[in-house]
């Protein structure tokens, strides 16, 4: 019997970096249920941005506020035996709103 390894690549994003690691430890829990061979975790750089807004509108021109927005990413990559369907375990995962992913297939 011949065995092909896919690779499934999960891309998480969240605002709260403490959301992001419990969600992927609970994808790397789930996965390691099922006897999958490798599983890898790779941070992302963190995007920045920056607003800059004027606390009065009307009066002063140089008093302004800055509000900084963070958006942390982590891709975990998970290679195991067609014969499991992890699509179907990651769906029903049931990881904490205000985290996004996405899975890609290869």
């Amino acid at each position: 019997m011949i065995t092909t390894t896919e690779k499934i690549r999960v891309r998480l994003e969240s605002f709260n970096h403490e959301l992001l690691t419990e969600s992927c430890q609970k994808i790397i829990r789930i996965t390691q249920n099922t006897n999958s061979s490798k599983i890898s975790t790779v941070p992302l750089p963190t995007d920045k941005r920056i607003y800059c807004v004027l606390r009065s509108p009307h009066v002063d021109k140089d008093s302004r506020e800055h509000f900084e927005l963070r958006i942390h990413k982590r891709i975990v990559d998970i290679y195991s035996d067609s014969s499991i369907n992890i699509f179907d375990l990651l769906s029903e995962s049931d990881l904490p709103p205000g985290v996004f992913y996405r899975i890609c297939f290869s």
